[in-house]
């Protein structure tokens, strides 16, 4: 079953404040666990991932740093700020509210 791309679209954004609410990561990672969750019926493209990651990044939702990995390329890592968090929880209740209103339409 194919997702609709609109749909991941509007979502974007929250889908990488959830990976960020369980812990600090870089975009592979990130897309590699959504991956995983979703027994791979959704990747991000890395166009959508990174300009998702500046867009959280200018309005003050995540941050970012550098690692200190001793072996490969150095990794930007993104962590969510306290205001993240509290976008990423308005987002999922809207999302809670808006499923159950499609779900009661769809019967």
């Amino acid at each position: 079953m194919s997702i609709a791309s609109d749909l991941l679209r509007g979502n974007t954004d929250t889908i990488i404040l959830a990976s960020l609410a369980e812990h600090d990561s870089y975009g592979y990672l990130i897309n590699k666990e959504i991956m995983a969750k979703t027994e791979a019926q959704i990747e991000l493209k890395d166009a959508t991932l990174y300009s998702a990651f500046r867009r959280l990044e200018k309005e003050g939702l995540v941050t970012t740093y550098w690692g200190d990995e001793e072996v490969g390329a150095r990794r930007r890592y993104y962590s969510i700020t306290e205001k993240g968090r509290e976008a990423y929880g308005q987002n999922k209740a809207e999302w809670q509210k808006a499923k159950q209103m499609i779900d009661s339409l769809l019967v």
